[in-house]
């Protein structure tokens, strides 16, 4: 039977599996996962999409400088449909180039900031009648999930 259980990389692995192997289970594999290397795109395509929008600000904006350049546009040279479409274009722009920054540095700053350390997957070979002394350690050492497998 194997038990798979995944880890914050924390000394917690450590005393689950010297707690283990002081149960008699010397038979684990413990791997760690690599962080991300590359930069996240900002960009979604019609394949990936990370639920980031840079539009959303944008178009609230267009919408905003849109009625208010209608409104002076009646009293403008060009009128109000112009100063409308001038007024959506600027607000568009300015929303999508506010949304931009703010995911490019201050998203970014947060991301190294919080530090976010992979997790680390141990894999428990044992005995059936050993599951729920294995599981009951790895919980106890504040694993992150547990899965058993037959």
């Amino acid at each position: 039977m194997q038990i798979f259980a995944t880890f914050e990389h924390s000394t917690n692995i450590e005393l689950a599996i010297s707690e283990l192997e002081q149960k008699g289970i010397n038979d684990l594999f413990a791997v760690p996962l690599d962080n991300r290397t590359e930069e996240r795109k900002l960009f979604d395509t019609i394949h990936r999409s990370d639920g980031v929008s840079l539009s959303q600000t944008g178009l609230f904006l267009a919408v905003i400088f849109s009625t208010i350049g209608a409104s002076r546009g009646f009293i403008l040279e060009w009128g109000p449909i112009y100063w409308g479409l001038i007024g959506a274009f600027f607000g568009f722009v300015l929303g999508f180039l506010f949304d931009l920054f703010v995911q490019k540095r201050v998203k970014k700053k947060q991301r190294v900031l919080r530090g976010k350390a992979s997790e680390v997957i141990v894999i428990v070979q044992c005995e059936e009648n050993q599951k729920e002394q294995v599981e009951h350690i790895l919980w106890g050492h504040l694993a992150l999930g547990v899965a058993i497998t037959a």
